[in-house]
């Protein structure tokens, strides 16, 4: 069995987090210079980040991972089907995933964020959001098939 790469774990939190409600973004950095693999906002404004593992070593060797807990109420590990699920911080969420899909194995505890820091990560959250669809040409200054005459 070919081992599953990160990217594959992404895809599957992906689709995961999609089902249950968030709308998420790979790569969100935050405001302490670290980034998140995973930041996925919920339509209550929760806010939710993933660190994805999926080596041995590399999650024995993370310790920045405490680093991201005050941008998140909710944080979670995701890892690969074969991974050792003892190794994950108990502390912690943990998703299992590969690229087709994956599943809340343990719940994350719940965080409060302060209100102004809130307001900061969900204003960014949005900022970078709205970049990366302009980027991707989704946006463009004309719509095709204009929904106004000129004047």
């Amino acid at each position: 069995m070919t081992p599953h790469t990160a990217a594959d774990v992404a895809r599957g939190v992906f689709r995961l987090l999609l089902q249950e409600g968030f709308s998420p973004l790979l790569e969100f950095s935050l405001a302490n210079g670290r980034r998140l693999d995973v930041a996925a906002l919920g339509a209550d404004g929760t806010m939710l980040g993933v660190e994805i593992k999926v080596a041995t070593a590399d999650l024995k060797a993370d310790c920045k991972w405490p680093e991201y807990l005050d941008f998140c109420e909710l944080f979670y590990f995701a890892i690969p089907p074969e991974f050792p699920e003892e190794l994950v911080p108990q502390t912690t969420g943990l998703i299992i995933a590969d690229r087709y899909g994956g599943a809340i194995i343990r719940p994350s505890p719940r965080t409060s964020l302060h209100a102004s820091r809130r307001k900061a990560v969900t204003l960014r959250f949005g900022r970078v959001a709205a970049e990366r669809l302009a980027q991707v040409g989704q946006l463009s200054p004309q719509p095709c098939g204009q929904l106004e005459e000129e004047v």
